[in-house]
């Protein structure tokens, strides 16, 4: 395992994180629900190699010992006053993300309405859109369950964000192994999973650590990866014209901007036919400015349309990274800038909640469980 990898790591619980969880063989994760239901579920960034393998996804941050400064990202500022979604007044570009209305961060807000921490947590986290995630190989059954998200959002005039995460030799085998059995497997599911797009606007970051955690793979391997990848993006964007694809860059603390715009040019996100650019820092803590800059970086590198952006993940990282790389659970972390479209920054297209804040990455809680201590540490 590359110590300064970005891996997602697998639970057997769904939490916050909003995973769109099938039933395929009656498998280990969300329970409940039925096939076609959305529900929720973790992600993250590279996990120690103590942690146990578990049949879904949840995310955990680098373990990168390259420290970003610590800016002080601003924190949200809460809500005054908590609504629902159809009370809310029509969305502005900063605020019409989608917020899918089945998470366990808004179960608990639910579940526990005398808990002393419940203001902070519900307005400053549960009040705000997080992406979706599609993390189990289930053919017969995703495609109407991305339909059941993205018709959602429509239905509500918000665009949500979708993360397919089902590549095959995913976690480099480790406690995140899973995907697709191989990569024609893969395929099929890629063009079951667009069939599911509509015609509305969604985001999609597709495959989180698939071209900065690909160099455990030989060469050709690599190559047939990229080519699916490359496959994938236009099989989506073909689907779905109004569907905005971004590619794995993995964040400020990895790989050099220029080596990870190779891979990328590789795995089709240079070409406008399957790409709208990068993301970054998915479940890391890397401070905005940081992967602002870096994101540009690659971006430069990496060529292709003028219009290519990047979005990053700034759900944890309001005060930067940790200066000693504590990758678990670190203490002193804040939530970072709210999810947007309208950063206000050049070539940066979005802000996003790729990771729920207060998902443990295995330290304050169970791997990927929702933990309402840990999200009130880091909402306050």
């Amino acid at each position: 395992m590359v110590a300064a990898a970005s891996v997602v790591v697998a639970v057997g619980t769904a939490t916050g994180m909003l995973t769109a969880l099938g039933d395929e063989g009656g498998g280990g994760g969300g329970g409940g629900g039925g096939a076609d239901a959305a529900r929720p579920q973790v992600t993250h960034s590279v996990r120690p190699d103590t942690l146990p393998a578990s049949p879904s996804p949840s995310a955990v941050p680098s373990r990168s010992a390259s420290p970003s400064r610590v800016t002080g990202d601003p924190a949200p500022v809460p809500s005054p006053k908590r609504t629902s979604e159809e009370e809310k007044p029509p969305p502005t570009a900063a605020t019409r993300l989608y917020r899918h209305s089945d998470s366990q961060v808004l179960d608990w807000v639910r579940a526990h309405p005398d808990d002393p921490r419940q203001d902070v947590i519900a307005s400053r986290i549960a009040d705000h859109p997080a992406a979706v995630w599609f993390a189990d190989h289930t053919p017969a059954t995703i495609t109407s369950r991305v339909r059941a998200v993205t018709s959602a959002g429509a239905a509500r005039g918000r665009v949500p964000v979708l993360v397919p995460y089902a590549i095959p030799d995913r976690d480099c085998g480790g406690h995140s192994e899973g995907g697709a059995p191989d990569l024609d497997a893969y395929d099929a599911w890629i063009d079951r999973f667009a069939a599911g797009l509509g015609s509305g606007e969604v985001i999609v970051v597709l495959e989180p650590d698939s071209v900065a955690q690909s160099e455990c793979l030989s060469a050709g391997e690599r190559a047939d990866r990229f080519a699916s990848l490359a496959r994938a993006g236009r099989v989506l964007k073909d689907a779905d014209p109004r569907a905005r694809v971004y590619y794995d860059a993995g964040h400020s603390g990895w790989h050099a901007p220029a080596k990870q715009a190779g891979w990328l040019k590789q795995a089709g996100a240079a070409s406008a036919d399957s790409s709208d650019g990068v993301f970054s820092n998915v479940s890391n803590f890397h401070a905005t400015a940081d992967e602002i800059a870096y994101d540009r970086a690659v971006l430069d590198a990496l060529g292709g349309p003028a219009g290519l952006g990047a979005v990053i993940d700034t759900s944890r990282n309001g005060n930067g990274a940790p200066p000693d790389g504590e990758w678990c659970d670190p203490a002193g972390r804040r939530i970072g800038r709210a999810p947007t479209l309208s950063t206000g920054m050049g070539r940066i297209d979005a802000y996003l909640w790729v990771k729920l804040p207060g998902e443990s990455d295995g330290c304050k809680g169970e791997p990927g469980t929702f933990t309402p201590s840990y999200a009130y540490d880091l909402a306050r």
